[in-house]
């Protein structure tokens, strides 16, 4: 078995050579030949804007100056969002939009390990003992048409790099609710209200548990606190959101 393994794997290898040779990997954001499938040109990583402190304690917004231990963002301050606290690893414009569309949209799943590096090192504060990582998941409907949750993904790929728990099926959308992108916020609530709820075989790992969300762009925030709301119903002590990119006035409307 162990030389069928070893034969099995040289032949892979040697098929993702070939197929380098013919599909030479190129950098997702400017084009540019890269070592292999996966990375970032040099000119690539320099268009990356990534979110640091300081930030909002509760929405993990980027604040201009320190505003002091614990500060809020004025969004937050007056509606609080229903998870406990969130963060995200780069700011969502013109680039990381091109990554993401990418991964999302085009099979880039090469670049989840990438992307678990980038919530690792935002999320780093949210990590303690006996955390929880639970994807925001897709309706039944759209998960067939994309094939794949690519939430579920970077929260797979960033359970191995954390060893934090994971828990793929915590939580189903129980309707198909429109695609948020034109939508203002009001109509963003609306939209996801109720649209979460945690699986009835799965309600006593949640209970008391604390959890991370993940998803791969935040905007308003809308869709995480849908998410958030159904945890806590069924018993979760705390839920943060951590995701990919965040929105930001400056940058491209999220999808």
């Amino acid at each position: 078995m162990k030389s069928l393994d070893r034969a099995g794997k040289a032949v892979g290898a040697w098929g993702s050579r070939a197929l380098d040779l013919i599909l030479p990997p190129t950098c997702p954001i400017t084009g540019e030949r890269v070592e292999r499938p996966g990375l970032l040109s040099a000119a690539g990583w320099s268009k990356i804007r990534f979110i640091e402190d300081p930030v909002c304690a509760h929405c993990g917004a980027p604040f201009a100056y320190d505003q002091g231990e614990g500060a809020e963002c004025a969004a937050c301050i007056a509606a609080p969002p229903a998870f406990d606290r969130a963060r995200a690893s780069v700011v969502y414009d013109d680039a990381s939009h091109r990554l993401i569309v990418g991964f999302k949209h085009s099979d880039r799943t090469e670049l989840a390990p990438l992307f678990a590096g980038w919530l690792k090192r935002a999320g780093a504060a949210l990590f303690r003992e006996g955390t929880i990582l639970i994807p925001t998941p897709l309706h039944r409907r759209r998960l067939i048409a994309r094939r794949f949750n690519q939430a579920a993904i970077l929260a797979q790929r960033l359970a191995e790099e954390t060893g934090a728990r994971l828990l793929l099926d915590g939580l189903v959308r129980t309707r198909a609710t429109p695609p948020q992108k034109s939508l203002s916020a009001d109509a963003r609530r609306r939209n996801v209200a109720g649209a979460f709820a945690v699986r009835e075989d799965r309600k006593a790992e949640i209970l008391g548990g604390r959890i991370i969300l993940i998803d791969d762009v935040m905007t308003t925030g809308a869709t995480l606190s849908a998410a958030a709301r159904a945890l806590k119903r069924a018993g979760a002590a705390e839920v943060d959101a951590l995701v990919l990119a965040r929105a930001m006035k400056d940058g491209v409307d999220a999808f």
